[in-house]
């Protein structure tokens, strides 16, 4: 104020004096620094976001475990994420079809397990895992998954050769 009042009598401010202000500039200055001062009140009683004391349930739904009782979940004591990627799956399974035409079982077991593992009950799989352990004498495993498969798709494309490959295995037991 004191430099408006300097120059209103024709005298020049000091040098390192802040530049001259009006009086309309000074009232609305002094209502931001009110406003600074004074935050708005926190929408919550306790000043915190809402999505920090949000808690998302990944349980099954009501009543799923009785009707499923056959599931992994029906089995499992904890709910755990499982990666899921079925493009992943889809070219695992590629990979392994080409070691299993070349018979290279190993390599072809290894691609279906991955396969599996980002999409589960993948029937396919499921159906070739069982191809690749009983070609390899391994026929209480090639049952399980025969029988895994036909849980899945009862009446797939490969419902009648896994039905043929289990009467088989069953035999030479």
């Amino acid at each position: 104020m004191a430099a408006l009042s300097l120059i209103s009598a024709g005298q020049s401010p000091p040098p390192n004096s802040p530049p001259p202000r009006s009086p309309e500039s000074t009232q609305a200055g002094a209502a931001t620094k009110q406003k600074s001062e004074n935050p708005p009140p926190a929408s919550s009683s306790s000043g915190e976001s809402s999505s920090k004391t949000s808690i998302i349930d990944i349980s099954p739904p009501v009543g799923d475990l009785q009707q499923h009782p056959e599931s992994e979940a029906a089995h499992e004591t904890v709910n755990e994420l499982k990666p899921w990627d079925p493009h992943r799956a889809a070219k695992d399974i590629e990979v392994g079809e080409y070691y299993f035409k070349r018979k290279n079982y190993r390599g072809a077991e290894g691609r279906f397990r991955d396969a599996l593992l980002y999409k589960p009950n993948d029937a396919l799989a499921t159906f070739r895992m069982a191809q690749v352990f009983e070609r390899t004498g391994r026929t209480t495993e090639a049952r399980q998954y025969y029988g895994d498969y036909l849980k899945i798709l009862p009446h797939g494309p490969f419902a009648d050769e896994a039905h043929q490959a289990l009467d088989k295995l069953s035999a030479e037991k």
